[in-house]
Order: structure tokens, then sequence, then C-alpha cells
């Protein structure tokens, strides 16, 4: 693995305020190799090199930490490669982390990187977002996603998933600010309010980022 690379995640997390013990920065450069080695075979992200995975996959799953509670019960719906739950539970071990993925190839990677990993409060099903309810309804602190196509779409998987008081993490590009504003009657009907929005720029590549967190009314 070249200093170079090396330097970038780290650098980059100190960017985000964070900085890494060196086992962590070890760990998630494995994953980065272990995503490089898998997708040769089947197509787990469009993100193949490894300047690419550190920046827009490690960093930018690293950008919610702070956002997160101590010992959250956090579930990431439509995770696909693992991105941002993986790296998530492997920088805070106080969370207990659930992926949920409707790919099963993509689980695979999941439960293989977890294994190579040594990750103990993690665990990937393959099931439907919209089917997860009859297990797993009112199960958990805090519900994430990177990249979903809708937020009121996200929403309403998210929501009945949600103990009392939980909170919702949307995570977006720069659009957020405006879908929060475009979803509000939406999000109010749901027993849902906007707490903030969370604006950045990811580390080295300087994309905007914006993150809609979103909390459940109690009672």
């Amino acid at each position: 693995m070249s200093r170079s690379l090396r330097e970038l995640l780290d650098d980059g997390a100190g960017e985000l305020g964070m900085i890494l013990p060196p086992a962590d920065a070890d760990r998630l450069l494995l994953l980065m190799m272990e995503l490089r080695k898998w997708n040769r075979k089947i197509n787990l992200t469009a993100i193949t090199t490894e300047r690419g995975i550190i920046i827009k996959h490690l960093l930018d799953s690293l950008t919610v930490v702070s956002l997160l509670p101590q010992g959250a019960r956090l579930l990431d719906l439509g995770s696909g490669g693992g991105f941002p739950c993986i790296p998530l539970a492997l920088v805070r071990p106080d969370l207990k982390v659930t992926s949920v993925d409707a790919t099963l190839k993509k689980i695979h990677f999941q439960r293989h990187a977890a294994r190579s990993l040594g990750l103990d409060n993690f665990q990937a099903l393959q099931v439907r977002g919209d089917t997860l309810t009859e297990s797993h309804a009112g199960s958990f602190d805090v519900v994430i996603s990177r990249g979903f196509a809708s937020l009121p779409e996200f929403v309403a998987l998210a929501q009945p998933l949600l103990v009392p008081g939980g909170t919702i993490i949307a995570m977006k590009g720069s659009s957020g600010a405006d879908e929060a504003g475009e979803a509000a009657t939406f999000l109010e009907q749901h027993g849902l309010v906007v707490r903030e929005v969370v604006r950045l720029r990811l580390p080295a590549s300087g994309d905007e980022r914006s993150f809609v967190v979103m909390r459940a009314n109690v009672g």
C-alpha cells in the first residue's frame, strides 16, 4: 500500500475532525482492496480506482460519524457495497450496525468484508426494505441511507423502523436543503421534523454534500 494513499485517508479524516488510529486506517485500506478485488468479478461499484474509493466511499462514509449518538442501533437502508455502514461499524465499535440490501451478491461481499475486518458489531441482511417492518418495526435509533432517489420514499421506509424519538439521516449531494423543503408537508404527515441540514465539502475532491437530519416526534 503506497504511502500517498495512507496520507490521503489520514489527511481526509483530519479534515473531518477525526484522528484515525493506525489500526483503523489499516482496516479501511484493507476494505478498499477487498472491494476492488471483488469488483473485478461482480459489479459492486462504478468507482474503481484506489483514490476514488478512498474519497468517495471511505471518507464519504466517515462524514456522518459525529452525527451518530453513542451506542446507537444503526440501520443502513439500501447499503449497496457496504457504504456507509461498514466504515461506520469499523471506526465506531460502540454502534450496533445492521445493513440491508436486496441484492444478494452485495450482501455476500459485506459479510466477507465484515469477517475480514473482524467486525462483531455488524450484520448484513438480504431483504427488501419495504418488508423489513415485519421483523424490525421500532428497532433502530438511527436509520441512514446514502443516495436514495427520493427523500419521501426513504422516509416512508425508514419511519416505521425507528424507536420513538429516533433519527433519520439522508445523505445527499448539494440538493439536500431543497429536497427537505419540498418534502416538508410529507415529513410532517409522517411525524417527522427536520432537525438540521448539515452542509460540507468532501475532503480532497471538494464535492458538495448535505445531510438531512430528521427526528421522529414522541407521543
